[in-house]
C-alpha cells in the first residue's frame, strides 16, 4: 500500500519561522557591519586598530552566551515545544536590540557604556543561541520528507537576506550621512529599524502549530557511533561553515580598514556577497533533496576551497571595487550552495525528542568558538603578519577541514537513506 504524500508546509508557517529568524540575525550581523562606528562610540583608543579589535572582541562576547542559550532554550523546545522556545528567543533579541541602540556613548557615561554594550551582546547571544535549534527542528518536522532540504535552506537564506538588508541600510546611511554623523548616531538607526519589527515577528510566530509530539514520517538513518558521532561531525562541519561565513562577513571591515576603500564600496561588497548566498541557499537545499546532502556540500565546499586564495589575490592585486565585488559574488554563490545541507543533515540525523537541543547546542558551540573569534583572528593576523592575504589562508584551512568532516558524515536525505536500507536488507536476510 502506497504511503500518502505528506502535505505541503503552509507558506504562513514557513514565513513565521524564517522571517523571525531573519529579523534576529539582522541585528546580530549589523554589529559586524558597523564595527568601526561602534568602536569609536564605546571603545575610544589612541590606536584605531586597537579600538577596532576591542569592538570585535565585544562582538565575540555575544558568542559566549550562545551555548548557554542553546542548552536552555533547546531543552525547553524538546520538553515544552518548539513554539514557546522560538517566542522567548525573539523577545529577548528585541530587548537586546533596543538596549544596544539606546546606550549612551563612552564620552557621556564613561566605563558604564562598554559594560552595557557587553551585557546587551551577551543577551543577544543567548537569544540567537536558542533560536536555531527549535526553528530548524520545526522545519524538518513540518516539511514533507522529500523537501526537507529546500524548506530547511530557507532558514540560512533569511539569515543571508538579513545581511543584505543590513548592508542596504548601511549603504544608505553611509551615502546620506557624513562620516561624523554615521559615527555619532547613524549606526543606531540601523538597530532601531530592527527593533521596530519585533512586534510583527511575535505576532506571526503565535500562529505556529506545535510539532514536538507528532510522529516522525521518516526515521533518522542508522549511524555507526550513534548521536555522539553525528554531533562531533556536525560540530566540525558547522565550525568550518562558520569560519567561511564570518570571514566573508568581515569583508566590510576588510575593505574599509585594510584596503582603505570607501564605506559605500565596503557595504556594497557585503550586500553582493549576501545576496548571492540568499539566492543560492534554496538551490543548495533543493539539490540536496534530489541527489543527497553529501554530494552537494562536499562538491561545493571543495570548489570553494579551490577558489578562496585566487579570489583574495584578485582583490589585493587589482585593488578595485570591481575585483572586490566579483570575488564577493563568487564566494557567496559557492557558500550559499554548500552550507544549507549541513544543518539539514544534522537535524534529520537526530531523533525528534533530542533534535532541537542537539542542533541548538552543536550549532551554538561551533558558532561561539569560531564565529566569535573569526573576525578578531583575521584582523589580528593581518596586523601581525602585515599580509592582507591572511584571511584567505584562514578560510582555506576551514574549508579543507569541512570537506574532510563531510566525507565522514553519513547520507541522511530520506530518499537516499531508504535506498541504502533497501540495499542492506537483502544482505542481512542472506546472512541470516
Amino acid at each position: 500500500m502506497a504511503t500518502p504524500a505528506a502535505p505541503r508546509l503552509p507558506a504562513r508557517h514557513v514565513a513565521a519561522v524564517v522571517i523571525g529568524n531573519g529579523l534576529e540575525f539582522y541585528d546580530f550581523i549589523a554589529y559586524a557591519f558597523f564595527a568601526l562606528q561602534i568602536s569609536r562610540t564605546f571603545f575610544p583608543a589612541q590606536d584605531p586598530t586597537s579600538s577596532l579589535l576591542l569592538s570585535l572582541a565585544t562582538f565575540g562576547a555575544g558568542f559566549l552566551m550562545r551555548p548557554v542559550g542553546g542548552v536552555v532554550l533547546g531543552r525547553l523546545a524538546d520538553r515544552l515545544g518548539r513554539r514557546p522556545a522560538m517566542m522567548l528567543s525573539f523577545m529577548l533579541m528585541g530587548l537586546g536590540m533596543v538596549g544596544l541602540a539606546l546606550t549612551p556613548s563612552y564620552h557621556s557615561i564613561g566605563l558604564a557604556a562598554p559594560l552595557l554594550v557587553i551585557a546587551w551582546r551577551l543577551l543577544q547571544g543567548f537569544a540567537v543561541g536558542g533560536e536555531v535549534g527549535p526553528s530548524m527542528a520545526f522545519l524538518v518536522e513540518a516539511a514533507p520528507p522529500g523537501q526537507r532540504g529546500f524548506y530547511s535552506s530557507l532558514q540560512p537564506a533569511t539569515a543571508d537576506a538579513a545581511s543584505v538588508a543590513a548592508g542596504l541600510v548601511g549603504l544608505v546611511l553611509a551615502t546620506l550621512l557624513s562620516a561624523q554623523a554615521l559615527d555619532e548616531w547613524g549606526w543606531r538607526v540601523a538597530f532601531l529599524l530592527g527593533a521596530a519589527v519585533v512586534p510583527v515577528g511575535l505576532l506571526i510566530r503565535r500562529s505556529l502549530p506545535e510539532t514536538l509530539l507528532e510522529a516522525d514520517t521518516v526515521a533518522p538513518p542508522p549511524t555507526r557511533g550513534g548521536p555522539r558521532r553525528v554531533a562531533l561531525l556536525g560540530f566540525a562541519m558547522l565550525g568550518s561553515a562558520t569560519v567561511i561565513g564570518y570571514t566573508q562577513t568581515n569583508l566590510t571591515t576588510y575593505a574599509a580598514h585594510t584596503l582603505h576603500m570607501s564605506s559605500q564600496t565596503a557595504f556594497l561588497a557585503i550586500m553582493i556577497n549576501a545576496l548571492c548566498m540568499t539566492c543560492c541557499d534554496p538551490l543548495g537545499g533543493a539539490l540536496s533533496d534530489r541527489i543527497g546532502r553529501k554530494p552537494v556540500m562536499i562538491g561545493a565546499t571543495a570548489l570553494l576551497a579551490a577558489c578562496t586564495y585566487p579570489a583574495f589575490r584578485l582583490i589585493v592585486g587589482l585593488h578595485t571595487p570591481a575585483a572586490l565585488f566579483g570575488a564577493a559574488a563568487l564566494l557567496g554563490v559557492l557558500t550559499g550552495i554548500s552550507q544549507p545541507p549541513v544543518l539539514t543533515a544534522l537535524a534529520e540525523s537526530v531523533p525528534r525528542a533530542l533534535r532541537a537541543g542537539t542542533v541548538a547546542i552543536v550549532y551554538a558551540l561551533a558558532i561561539s568558538i569560531f564565529g566569535g573569534s573569526t573576525q578578531l583572528i583575521v584582523n589580528w593576523l593581518i596586523r601581525a603578519t602585515g599580509n592582507p592575504l591572511a584571511p584567505a589562508y584562514y578560510m582555506l584551512c576551514a574549508a579543507l577541514i569541512g570537506v574532510l568532516s563531510m566525507c565522514l558524515m553519513h547520507e541522511s536525505a530520506p530518499q537516499r537513506a531508504r535506498r541504502r536500507r533497501a540495499e542492506l536488507l537483502p544482505q542481512r536476510g542472506g546472512a541470516g
